[in-house]
Parts: C-alpha cells; sequence; structure tokens
C-alpha cells in the first residue's frame, strides 16, 4: 500500500504504468493454450487498474504474471505440438514395420 499525501503537499511521480503484455496474453489464448491465455488477460487487464490506485509494486507484479502466464501457453502449445509429431512418426514407422513384414 502507497504512503498517502496530503491533496496541497507533494506526490511522487511514479511514471507511466508497466507494459501490460496485454497483446501477447490474447495471442497466447487465440492461438496457443485457452486456459492459460485467459490468465494471462485477467492478470494483464489488472496492471493500469492497480497502477492509477497507487499500488504500484502489485501492478509491476501483475504484469510479470501476465507475462509469465503468456509464456507458459505458448510453450505448454510448442510441447503439445512436439508430442503431436512424436505420435505420427511413431505410428508411421509401426505401420511401415508392419508393412514390410519387419514387425512380428
Amino acid at each position: 500500500m502507497t504512503q498517502q499525501y496530503p491533496y496541497y503537499g507533494w506526490q511522487p511521480n511514479y511514471g507511466p504504468p508497466p507494459e501490460n503484455n496485454l497483446i501477447w496474453a490474447i495471442l497466447a489464448t487465440v492461438l496457443c493454450c485457452l486456459p492459460l491465455g485467459i490468465v494471462a488477460i485477467v492478470k494483464a487487464n489488472q496492471v493500469n487498474t492497480l497502477w492509477f490506485q497507487g499500488y504500484h509494486a502489485e501492478a509491476h507484479k501483475a504484469a510479470d504474471e501476465a507475462r509469465k502466464w503468456a509464456m507458459w501457453s505458448a510453450i505448454s502449445f510448442g510441447i503439445l505440438i512436439a508430442l503431436y509429431v512424436v505420435f505420427f512418426i511413431v505410428m508411421f514407422v509401426a505401420v511401415g514395420a508392419s508393412f514390410w513384414g519387419l514387425a512380428t
């Protein structure tokens, strides 16, 4: 929680809010993994709200978490595609081996 300053007093300048990573969260939701992408969108939407309410540390944390969830969404999609490719390679090898009489 930030320190409250009187209306007539000095107020610190914290600068612009952190990057909320909303574009990455939306792309992760649409192109990759839907459940993880939705979490990333929720975290990204919290950034500006927290910033303008005066919760600057929490806004930075929400921005970092939005980036983290979007990244995990993309990584999980990559792992899923890799497993899909491995599955088809194994199936083609198994079918090829039985076709050529190599399997017993």
